[in-house]
């Protein structure tokens, strides 16, 4: 069988996702791909070979099986919920949107008549095994970031830190879940998956950390429940276009959605 996908953003995270796709050859076809009006020749440039359209309905309409939002939280918010209304699945990436209770209560709505609203993993591992946990009782959930400054460039930490002069490690931010997805949307996507498939926004612990010495960006969770205790950390690379994200985030969709048609899924 053959996916038909529609994606809405043509940057980093689209143009990874898609050379791993094709690279993959696992029957994903592209249906179109959604930008802004005027910035059709830059996501042509952008994504060769792949039809571009400047509004949702012309997406919509080429019948995509599953529209795959890689555009930022702002198009969540923009597009998610007539996707779902639609009848179309919703793959989202920048699951941070979700720590918005209205935006979430807005996409459970659309779903629950429409189409499915799809989270993947993205930049870490050990989802699965938190929200098994949290089905025989999860008591404790701590999630970590820890980054170079220059990942952190042109988010709220600029005002906590000189960025440029850091030469050692400083906490920037220590919280919870929800108010962190919010305040670090380019930053903090993976905390926000963390604690929807845990404890939720309001009782997931974070703390996002600028090292000079970060290896990569950095990510480490802690669970606990009556199932266990684990602790896992994962260091990724950054994007190739992004060093605000990790080059697994765009990994993670291509997955998502090679499993959406595949025989095996894991």
């Amino acid at each position: 069988m053959t996916a038909s996908v529609g994606l809405i953003g043509y940057g980093g995270i689209a143009q990874d996702a898609v050379a791993a796709l094709r690279a993959a050859d696992g029957g994903v076809k592209f249906a179109g791909v959604l930008c802004r009006p005027g910035r059709v020749a830059k996501a042509r440039a952008a994504l060769p070979g792949i039809d571009i359209v400047e509004t949702l309905d012309d997406l919509l309409a080429r019948r995509p099986g599953v529209v795959a939002e890689v555009a930022g939280q702002g198009a969540v918010k923009e597009y998610g919920a007539e996707v779902l209304r639609r009848g179309t699945d919703l793959l989202v990436i920048s699951i941070g949107a979700l720590a918005e209770p209205k935006l979430l209560e807005a996409l459970k709505t659309a779903a629950q008549s429409g189409g499915r609203l799809l989270l993947p993993a993205g930049a870490i591992g050990g989802i699965d095994a938190i929200a098994a946990m949290r089905l025989g009782g999860l008591s404790t959930v701590r999630y970590r970031s820890r980054k170079p400054p220059a990942a952190w460039r042109g988010s709220p930490a600029e005002k906590v830190a000189d960025l440029d002069g850091l030469k050692s490690r400083t906490v920037l931010y220590r919280g919870t879940a929800g108010e962190a997805a919010l305040l670090y949307p380019q930053n903090a996507n993976v905390a926000a998956a963390v604690a929807l498939a845990g404890l939720g926004f309001d009782a997931t612990e974070v703390e996002l950390v600028a090292d000079p010495e970060a290896p990569g960006n950095v990510h480490e969770i802690e669970a606990e429940g009556a199932a266990g205790r684990f602790a896992i950390q994962l260091q990724g690379k950054p994007s190739r276009t992004n060093p605000k994200t990790s080059a697994l985030a765009a990994l993670s969709v291509a997955r998502a959605l090679l499993n959406l048609e595949t025989s095996i899924v894991i």
